[in-house]
């Protein structure tokens, strides 16, 4: 339901409304419009989950305009990569639903962990922004002020209430223990739906196009989920599982340096497949391992998480990458776009070592 109500999202206005009515919080400050891209970031993954829908209606919305405006190029693509990459981290995560189903955890109990550590990194990019913006003025000029009459700012806020309600009725009925993830992303949907009939966007072509993009993105995961399930079953069998368990235990006798050996694996195996093959893949050793260490594993699950962050940003596979291609100029090389992810790697790598060292964050 979750991956429908983003398919929605894809094909209404609302990304670009919300964009806009952020002008109104972020457009006066020097760099705000990469801010303002990173907070339509941050409520668009709190909607759906989905990476990249996110990514390309970010790059479809956000950058062209901070290139007209004279942005760092490099500053401009980082920020609609990384940004759109948050539905990651950002409850509802797509990637904590199949690490939940596939550890056998409890995926409201994810979703609580996750908060905290997800908004923290949208904090580290806004904080990177700022801090280029400042020692750097001419990398992100402040936006020419415009003169808006109290019917658009009206007409803008409209457009922010929509989207915010929505995220608060899935988030609150999850955390407010009012209904479980299933039941919330129901209402997520019909949220979303009902935001398109208010704003006269609903047809019947836009929901048949939601509902085809929906079929195709979780048939391929179903499939990824065979194919991964019987290359695990065969593994098992063959005795593999036992032999890579008592392989990475064999590392050191140091619970965190096999965290940390666990993690290498994660980021190596990250740059070339996609998450979806490695939860299913490496989750069923890891998980049993982590718990004889007498660590949590939705502490875990949010570090794994984090570290897919990390994948979906890093060459040569790095899908966010190539979503943000297939809408920029043709100017722009896939080469310069993961040149400019370089320091938004830098700040997931150091949230993925925050969590290892204060774990507390999680609330775990």
């Amino acid at each position: 339901m979750f991956v429908l109500m983003a398919a929605i999202l894809d094909r209404s206005g609302i990304a670009r409304d919300l964009f806009d009515a952020m002008k109104l919080l972020a457009g006066r400050i020097r760099g705000g419009v990469a801010l303002q891209t990173l907070l339509v970031a941050v409520i668009l993954a709190a909607m759906s989950g989905i990476v990249g829908g996110e990514v390309i209606l970010l790059g479809m919305l956000a950058l062209p305009q901070m290139l007209r405006l004279g942005y760092d190029r490099k500053l401009a693509i980082g920020v609609c990569c990384a940004g759109g990459a948050l539905g990651t981290m950002v409850p509802p995560s797509i990637v904590l639903i199949i690490y939940g189903l596939t550890a056998n955890v409890s995926i409201g109990d994810l979703f609580t962990a996750s908060f905290l550590p997800g908004f923290m990194l949208a904090s580290f990019y806004a904080a990177y922004i700022l801090f280029r913006a400042y020692t750097n003025p001419a990398l992100a000029p402040i936006a020419e002020p415009e003169d808006m009459t109290r019917t658009e700012k009206l007409r803008l806020l409209k457009a922010l209430f929509l989207p915010v309600m929505v995220v608060i009725f899935v988030l609150g009925s999850i955390y407010g223990g009012i209904a479980s993830v299933t039941e919330a992303s129901a209402v997520g949907v019909v949220g979303v739906l009902l935001s398109t009939v208010i704003r006269g966007e609903f047809n019947k072509t836009l929901l048949l196009g939601a509902i085809r993009q929906t079929l195709a993105t979780v048939g391929m995961i179903v499939w990824i989920g065979i194919g991964a399930s019987a290359l695990v079953g065969v593994f098992n069998l063959m005795g593999g599982t036992r032999f890579v368990s008592a392989l990475i235990q064999g590392v050191s006798n140091e619970p965190i340096v096999i965290i940390l050996f666990m993690m290498g694996i994660l980021f190596l195996l990250g740059m070339f497949l996609d998450w979806v093959g490695i939860a299913l893949l490496c989750m069923p050793i890891f998980v049993p391992i982590v718990k004889d260490l007498g660590y949590d594993p939705v502490w875990f699950g949010v570090v794994f998480a984090m570290n897919m962050q990390v994948s979906f940003l890093s060459p040569p596979f790095g899908p966010a990458a190539f979503y943000l291609k297939s809408v920029t100029p043709p100017d722009i090389s896939l080469g310069e776009i993961f040149k400019s992810l370089l320091p938004f790697i830098c700040l997931q790598i150091l949230a993925v070592a925050t969590l290892l060292i204060f774990p507390g964050i999680t609330g775990r």
